[in-house]
């Protein structure tokens, strides 16, 4: 019985974030494949030596909106950086918001 309990007192924890994760407006199921693209076009950037990954910022809405955000040293960077998010699969457009800031000497 105190093992039942146990595990009915585990498995409620683990679900509870989950249950607060979806209350937001999006289901569990929505939320886990915006994070999905959002992964995916990060590693997209990590791959290409032209888009700094750490500089430019993903976030995914539950239609596959991408929005960037943050800078790029170029416009070059910027452009090459919605390529590669547009090329994503799940990925439905993207919102360019990079600043461009070449970095001065």
């Amino acid at each position: 019985m105190k093992a039942n309990l146990k595990t009915l007192l585990i498995v409620g924890a683990l679900a509870l974030p989950v249950a607060a994760f979806a209350a937001e407006g999006d289901s569990v199921k929505t939320k886990v494949g915006d994070a999905v693209i959002t992964t995916k076009v990060k590693a997209e950037f990590a791959k290409d030596k032209a888009v700094s990954a750490s500089d430019i910022k993903v976030e995914t809405d539950s239609s596959g909106l991408v929005q960037l955000s943050g800078i790029a040293k170029s416009q070059a960077e910027a452009d090459k950086a919605v390529v590669l998010a547009k090329k994503v699969k799940g990925v439905t457009g993207v919102k360019n918001d990079i600043v461009i800031t070449p970095e001065s000497y």
